[in-house]
């Protein structure tokens, strides 16, 4: 009864699992009892080719000696997929190797004899698509250990390309956002540098936000790089999740802190909103753990798709906990409005902070659901879209915050309207009620 739940629970997700960029990957399995083990997912053109090696083979059955031939290697297409699921659940005792619709690289039965119990071989690939590389394993009760390393890649011209067919172009993608933020941060400190009498301690903080991105897509253009070329990062990913982890936390920060008006409307933070940024951070630093997980390991690991889930969560939590302080200090705003006689400063503030409100949602729901949609709609040879897409989204969304919030000698923060009458007609309407 388990063993078809099983095997859904491990193809499914492959419909939802990102392309990886299939650098050389080299590991160990030990005493692993899944029916279905999901290596990585790439996508090849009509040059691809994937080499397996396994060593160190050991199968330990409780039920006797166990068919070699119940074991082995696969690709399948996503659309394959289907009529596999289908085939399971028509007959729960099939096992996947016999399929007509698996490209079946090779079994157990290929293997060196003992003591050696290796293979190495590489496959062309003679239909360009994208491909999944699973392991599985058919033999009743039955437990695997090996050490394996993968290698899938695609020619360009005599050269090796690591990188899946829809990411190649990601590290001149990346190099050229790099580029943009870096010019981004020297524009700032020219706006800082000339209205120095405005310049608050958050405008600082905006400004490491700048650079920490830059070096971040820095990084990255250089992590895919050597992934590209090589199939190895070189360190790069090292000095990539560092720069990752810090401008994740200095964004959710900034977000919170302008929110709250820190700097601007007033010197420290209330008592819930230094609540708000004690959960913020640390859960900021466990979905970057969960990241580093899931970006250095992969499917295969037995945890794979419980990292993904705390990521998810904890992504949605610090989503949801950032829009509170902007909602506090819009409600703080309105409740003044009506004791301090300040209507039309008040009405700048407001406007302010509701526009803000909106372009942070827009914001946070551009990049988690729509980049999500084009990743998983996109065409294998498009994906590098939705990251193209994504860091779009995280520019305009730069530009407008430190647009908005500017250190100039006459911003919305203090700008004053003569017309006291019609500030407060305005303040009464209930247009600014969230």
């Amino acid at each position: 009864m388990g063993r078809l739940p099983s095997l859904l629970l491990f193809l499914l997700p492959v419909l939802l699992l990102p392309l990886t960029s299939a650098e050389i990957k080299t590991l160990k399995i030990t005493s692993d009892t899944r029916p279905m083990i999901l290596f990585e997912r790439f996508g090849f053109t009509h040059t691809g080719q994937a080499t397996i090696a396994v060593s160190s083979v050991s199968v330990v059955s409780s039920v006797g000696a166990t068919d070699p031939s119940r074991l082995g290697f696969f690709l399948l297409s996503e659309e394959s997929l289907i009529q596999v699921l289908l085939e399971l659940q028509t007959n729960p005792s099939f096992c996947v190797l016999d399929s007509k619709y698996v490209n079946l690289l090779f079994t157990f039965r290929d293997l060196s004899p003992p003591p050696d119990s290796s293979f190495n071989h590489s496959y062309p690939i003679t239909a360009p698509n994208e491909y999944s590389l699973f392991f599985a394993n058919c033999a009743p009760q039955s437990t695997v250990s090996m050490d394996v390393r993968t290698e899938l890649y695609n020619f360009d011209g005599r050269e090796k390309d690591f990188l899946s067919a829809g990411l190649t172009q990601l590290p001149t993608l990346f190099f050229c956002f790099f580029v943009i933020y870096f010019a981004f941060f020297a524009f700032w400190i020219y706006i800082c540098v000339k209205s120095i009498r405005s310049v608050h301690r958050i405008h600082m903080l905006m400004g490491v936000l700048l650079i920490m991105k830059a070096l971040n897509l820095l990084c990255a253009a250089e992590d895919k790089h050597y992934v590209k070329i090589t199939g190895t990062p070189h360190g790069w990913d090292v000095l990539f999740y560092i720069f990752q982890f810090i401008r994740v936390v200095l964004l959710f920060t900034v977000i919170v802190l302008i929110g709250t008006g820190w700097s601007f409307l007033k010197p420290v933070l209330q008592e819930r909103e230094k609540k708000v940024l004690m959960i913020v951070i640390p859960l900021q630093v466990l979905a970057n753990v969960a990241s580093i997980v899931i970006g250095e390991t992969g499917p295969f690991i037995k945890d794979w798709v419980t990292w993904n889930q705390v990521f998810l969560l904890v992504d949605i939590i610090c989503c949801c906990a950032v829009i509170f302080p902007i909602v506090w200090s819009i409600r703080s705003l309105r409740e003044t409005s009506k004791t301090d006689g300040k209507a039309a400063r008040n009405l700048a503030k407001l406007t302010l902070f509701r526009q803000f409100y909106i372009v942070v949602i827009g914001y946070l729901y551009f990049t988690r659901i729509v980049v999500f949609a084009l990743r998983t709609i996109a065409a294998y040879k498009y994906q590098w879209v939705s990251n193209a897409a994504e860091e779009i989204a995280n520019l305009a969304f730069y530009v407008v915050m430190f647009y908005m919030f500017r250190p100039v000698d006459k911003n919305g923060y203090f700008v004053l309207d003569e017309d006291e009458e019609a500030a407060e007609l305005a303040l009464r309407d209930e247009e600014f009620e969230l």
